[in-house]
């Protein structure tokens, strides 16, 4: 059983050693382990307050992109409201122009065709008179041909004429 258990002598060296050991370590390594451990503290903390702020400012960017994305569809809603209220101004005053001018159209050939008519007419009173006066001519040139034909007929007229 002395394998088992250690002899008090050999105990007592074992923890001399331990403590001397333990003191030497602590004023030499435990002060440089210590501030190790606080300062990987300290950039661990640094590093997860910063990615805090990250997260935070990421959120706060994300919803003034969606407030921008907002704003720019209410103003693109606003340019295409506008845009289609002057295309339907537009496209009712060219209908309003269109039918104007149509109108403007239909009166001015209507004035060309009531022109032309009454040139037309004045044209063919002005042929039937000519025929008329050349027919007449023709008759009385017949007619008058004899001397008492013509005497007869003057003293007609003169008769006609102081009645009138």
């Amino acid at each position: 059983m002395e394998l088992l258990t250690p002899a008090v002598g050999l105990l007592f060296w074992m923890v001399l050693v331990f403590l001397i050991l333990f003191v030497i370590l602590r004023l030499s390594a435990w002060k440089p382990i210590l501030n190790g451990l606080k300062e990987r503290e300290t950039q661990i903390q640094s590093a997860l307050d910063l990615a805090e702020k990250t997260r935070n400012e990421m959120a706060k960017m994300q919803a003034d992109n969606q407030k921008l994305l907002a704003e720019a569809r209410l103003e693109r809603d606003g340019i295409l409201k506008a845009a289609r209220d002057v295309a339907d101004k537009t496209i009712a005053e060219a209908k309003d122009k269109a039918q104007i001018e149509g109108k403007k159209l239909v009166e001015d050939a209507r004035e060309a065709i009531n022109n032309e008519r009454a040139s037309v007419v004045a044209q063919m009173r002005k042929e039937m008179v000519t025929l008329s006066l050349e027919i007449a001519e023709k008759v009385l040139r017949k007619e008058l041909s004899d001397k008492p034909a013509q005497e007869k007929l003057v003293s007609e007229l003169v008769k006609d004429a102081h009645l009138n």
